[in-house]
């Protein structure tokens, strides 16, 4: 793919438990957090470190992802290296841009091309923080070339028109771009609160830009999970 100036071939295949596959040239490289390499071809070499820094390193553990990166490299041609999440979902490509940056969900991060940064942000409201489901710290993804986000679940991308509204059950928002606002409100009526199965508040966004929606969180999985786990006495 070419985007931004950036040359990179890589697809990503599989259902609910994917892999991106990407194939690196002679001299390029990408980043991925510790633990997502799922393969690489014999010629490709990993080096970790703490990219940007002790301070950006820092802010990267305090959003969520790793204070260090891995590099891959290939050394004698092509090579391949496959990426993956830690829990069933999907995987997503972002086309990172100059003033077009998105925010993520804690460790949503994946992987990108070394162009591409990674930094914590705040939330901007206070409904967010106490409410949003996601607490203060947000992931800020920015500069130029493609970065690869996972999350729990299937994904809906959906692009929202200059305000245009859309109302999320809380953490069910994977990403958006740095366009959309981001902001908590109540659902309205007694009987939706007590009855309804989605508590006491949801989550608006409101366009323009993209917004990257899952359809089960962590939380979510992990409760459905609690009954078939056996029981110690």
């Amino acid at each position: 793919m070419i985007y931004g100036g950036y040359i990179l071939k890589y697809t990503i295949t599989g259902d609910n438990l994917q892999f991106v596959n990407i194939e690196l040239q002679q001299g390029e490289e990408i980043h991925a957090v510790p633990g997502s390499m799922k393969y690489m071809s014999g010629n490709t070499r990993m080096e970790t470190k703490m990219e940007g820094g002790l301070m950006k390193g820092l802010r990267r553990s305090i959003s969520g992802a790793s204070m260090f990166l891995v590099k891959f490299r290939t050394e004698g041609g092509s090579g391949v290296v496959g990426l993956g999440g830690g829990v069933p979902g999907k995987i997503i490509d972002l086309h990172v841009v100059p003033g077009k940056n998105w925010i993520m969900q804690k460790t949503a991060y994946l992987g990108s091309q070394p162009g591409v940064s990674v930094d914590m942000t705040f939330q901007k409201k206070f409904g967010g923080i106490m409410f949003g489901g996601e607490g203060l710290i947000l992931q800020k993804v920015s500069g130029n070339g493609i970065a690869w986000g996972s999350a729990c679940g299937d994904f809906n991308v959906i692009n929202l028109g200059p305000g245009e509204v859309y109302k999320v059950s809380t953490a069910n928002a994977v990403g958006w771009e740095e366009s959309v606002q981001y902001d908590i409100t109540t659902v309205g009526g007694v009987k939706n609160v007590l009855f309804g199965g989605e508590g006491l508040f949801v989550t608006t966004l409101t366009g323009p830009g993209k917004i990257i929606l899952q359809s089960m969180t962590l939380g979510e999985l992990a409760a459905s999970l609690i009954p078939y786990l056996p029981n110690k006495q």
